[in-house]
């Protein structure tokens, strides 16, 4: 514990200047009772993940998808930002960050108050339609999958930080999808980037803009374990612009980091903003 307060000061040291650019992944989420995939409290894959080749091209796994995220979308949409997102959303009110880079899609941080994230991988609160483009809430599929398919449920054995959920596929009988209500039989597809999927280019371009621009990229709950994220890191590095690390467990880029701290960060960052504005974090209401 002395430990963790002597990094947690070291890195407020860091961050005094302000111009910090925040990379999340799912561990910040972890606290809001959405698993990760590979931190101490993580879930592992039983099942290839959805590609967007088979989303659009096979129906079934278009039908297993939707079903599995229709229960999913349950845990997702009752869930609450944790202090580690008010933190967050605190250090920016006190004009600390540059800007907030999330590979979640979760919508956490802003329900915490941030504001301008950039949601690299999209966001589950929505839907596209692959045939007009039109964008809606999630919130309107739900109800029209509800009306599609009442009464249906499944004995859940995992759930997993995208938004869906796994049973077996014999409990998929008679579940129904539903396709665009503006455009005739446009597919339906979360606002979210598949397997397969690359992110659109002008996002990324906005990501690498941030982080070249910032005095420090801050990296909170994320393994980097893939590319999507990692590549952050990696150009920080190569431009001189130090990074931390925040996160529970090793990462693939402790060895390029200027500061690591392995600790929830659902206790580090709210000491972190005590740190830095010499005030506790006040939790949200509710």
């Amino acid at each position: 514990m002395h430990a963790t307060k002597e990094r947690v000061a070291e890195l407020a040291a860091m961050m005094a200047d302000g111009g910090v650019a925040v990379l999340s992944g799912a561990g910040l989420s972890t606290e809001s009772g959405i698993p990760d995939y590979r931190g101490p409290d993580g879930v592992q894959r039983r099942h290839a993940p959805m590609t967007y080749q088979a989303f659009t091209r096979e129906p079934q796994s278009r039908t297993r998808y939707w079903a599995r995220s229709h229960l999913g979308w349950r845990t997702i949409a009752r869930a609450s930002p944790n202090t580690g997102h008010q933190a967050v959303a605190a250090l920016q009110r006190h004009g600390l960050l540059s800007g907030i880079v999330t590979q979640n899609v979760d919508g956490l941080h802003q329900a915490a108050g941030a504001e301008g994230v950039i949601e690299l991988h999209g966001s589950l609160d929505r839907v596209i339609c692959l045939g007009c483009g039109e964008v809606t809430p999630r919130a309107d599929l739900d109800r029209r999958l509800h009306r599609a398919n009442p009464g249906f449920s499944a004995r859940i054995t995992a759930v997993h930080p995208d938004g869906d959920v796994e049973f077996g596929d014999d409990e998929l009988a008679g579940f129904g999808t539903v396709d665009c209500a503006g455009c005739p039989a446009g597919m339906l597809k979360p606002d979210v980037v598949f397997f397969g999927e690359t992110v659109p280019p002008d996002r990324v371009r906005q990501c690498f803009d941030l982080v070249e621009n910032s005095r420090l990229l801050l990296v909170l709950g994320s393994s980097l374990t893939v590319m999507s994220g990692r590549r952050f890191v990696i150009r920080a590095v190569k431009l001189g612009i130090p990074v931390a690390i925040v996160n529970r467990g090793a990462t693939r880029s402790d060895a390029q980091a200027t500061l690591t701290l392995d600790a929830p960060l659902g206790q580090a960052l709210p000491a972190l903003v005590h740190h830095l504005t010499a005030h506790p974090l006040t939790p949200l209401p509710g």
